[in-house]
């Protein structure tokens, strides 16, 4: 697995520098990012957290998802969270070593106590001293927290532990954009209260070959959720049900559960969910890709707004705008900028690439974040994107109407079709996902084309624009 060395190094004052379209902050040891400009050794947050136990048992659910690999197992995992500081509250995040579960703590501010939360992003190694100091938390405990951008430092009666940072692996950098492209489609559908939640949540599988016997699906009953063995109107996929054992750490403190999703219709194919564990002044959210062994990294929505050189330019103005809010408003951004709410989106999108956006189900908005990565390094990792580049550049592309033909490098030719904006193809590709996983190569070339062609009239087209 790729990883960043930006994320380990850090020995260079912190910059925000331009490099190839794109935007890039690193957060170093010397200096941090704020809304002000660049600060000599920022911190975060130092205070105390207002429920210890809940507080300890969610990180250690974070970090045991870092640390977990729900596909394949026998392989090692990472274990380094990613820590942000949005000025009234803490957004603690991970990936599983599979790349199929994202989940996210957020301490908001009626969990802090006894200090300003500070505004940036570091990422942390929660090894085992630290786990072994957090799980031995009791109910009157005090514990106290510092965020820093080279630590994350937890002091109980035993005294401190310090972890220094780990690198960050490029595949949850796109995991990451993928995550929030998906999530930002979900709506609320289900809200348990706290007995109910700790009913169905202990009622789930916990061992076994996670995704085994297929996507199970739930729908709201009563004041519960009722199993179901197949895709029905209001129904929410629970894909590797196994996978959401990092929950069970919190259900003593949890308060309700909220299931979301998207859409589904009946006969829908698996789909990704989100369930968030409500606690005293912290939010848990494991969000779970729609199959156990299909990695977020892997789903294709970004592509489109990584095709499109308007949205590039767009994610530049926007990232000058951005200013570590917790709930970035589009109304508001497209007022400043002057673009409209979609641009905005696909900005969003964009920027999302590169780790400066995620999304926050529970407010349905973006917020934002910094981590050491630029949008070349997502491209470069993204086959699809650079075999269309390079069909689009050999001049394999050609536009009928609604019809583009393209011509791979064996030399067979695939019709790609526009069916009310929805491109298909002709590829083994399409026959296998029929567009559950992003475009195919052929389409994304006829796409990048056909932008290519309005801007040479002077006209940008927006068909099939970023999610």
């Amino acid at each position: 697995m790729t990883r960043s060395v930006q994320a380990v190094a850090y020995r260079r004052p912190s910059v925000l520098e331009s490099a190839a379209g794109a935007q890039r902050l690193g957060l170093e040891t010397s200096q941090g990012a704020t809304p002000v400009g660049a600060v000599d050794h920022p911190r975060f947050f130092e205070g105390f957290l207002t429920s210890p136990r809940p507080a300890s048992a969610a990180l250690l659910a974070v970090a045991d998802v870092a640390a977990a690999r729900y596909y394949q197992p026998q392989l090692r995992a990472s274990l380094d969270p990613v820590v942000t500081g949005n000025g009234d509250r803490l957004r603690f995040e991970s990936f599983s070593g599979c790349g199929g579960v994202y989940a996210r703590l957020d301490v908001l501010e009626a969990g802090l106590d006894g200090g300003e939360v500070g505004h940036g992003t570091t990422n942390v190694d929660v090894n085992d001293p630290l786990r072994e100091s957090l799980s031995r938390i009791g109910a009157d405990d005090p514990l106290h927290l510092r965020v820093g951008p080279e630590e994350l430092a937890v002091t109980t009666l035993d005294g401190p532990v310090v972890e220094k940072k780990v690198p960050l692996p490029d595949r949850w950098l796109r995991g990451f954009a993928e995550a929030q492209v998906i999530a930002s489609g979900f709506d609320l559908r289900a809200e348990l209260e706290a007995g109910e939640a700790v009913r169905f949540l202990r009622s789930l599988p916990r061992g076994g070959r996670s995704g085994a016997a297929g996507p199970r699906w739930v729908v709201p009953s009563g004041h519960t959720l009722r199993p179901t063995t197949r895709a029905v109107p209001g129904a929410v996929c629970l894909p590797g049900p196994e996978r959401l054992v990092a929950l069970q750490r919190v259900l003593r403190h949890a308060t309700s559960l909220r299931v979301y999703g998207p859409v589904v219709a009946s006969g829908t194919a698996a789909t990704a969910s989100a369930w968030e564990v409500l606690l005293p002044g912290m939010r848990l959210t494991l969000t779970l890709s729609p199959d156990a062994a299909r990695g977020f990294s892997g789903e294709g929505g970004v592509l489109d707004a990584l095709a499109t050189d308007e949205a590039g330019a767009d994610a530049e103005l926007i990232s000058v705008l951005l200013a570590w809010e917790p709930r970035i408003d589009i109304a508001d951004l497209a007022g400043s900028s002057g673009l409209t709410a979609q641009r905005v989106r696909a900005a969003l999108v964009r920027l999302g690439t590169s780790g400066r956006v995620g999304y926050d189900t529970a407010e349905a908005a973006y917020f934002h974040r910094e981590l050491p990565y630029d949008a070349e390094r997502v491209e470069r990792h993204n086959p699809r994107l650079r075999s269309a580049r390079a069909l689009l550049a050999a001049g394999s592309v050609a536009l009928d109407g609604a019809i583009g033909t393209v011509t791979a490098e064996d030399g067979h030719a695939h019709r790609v079709r526009d069916e009310a904006g929805v491109l298909s193809c002709s590829c083994l590709w399409w026959a296998r996902y029929r567009g559950g996983r992003g475009p195919c190569k052929h389409a994304l070339a006829v796409r990048m084309a056909r932008r290519g062609t309005a801007a040479a009239r002077g006209t940008v087209r927006h068909d099939g624009g970023a999610r």
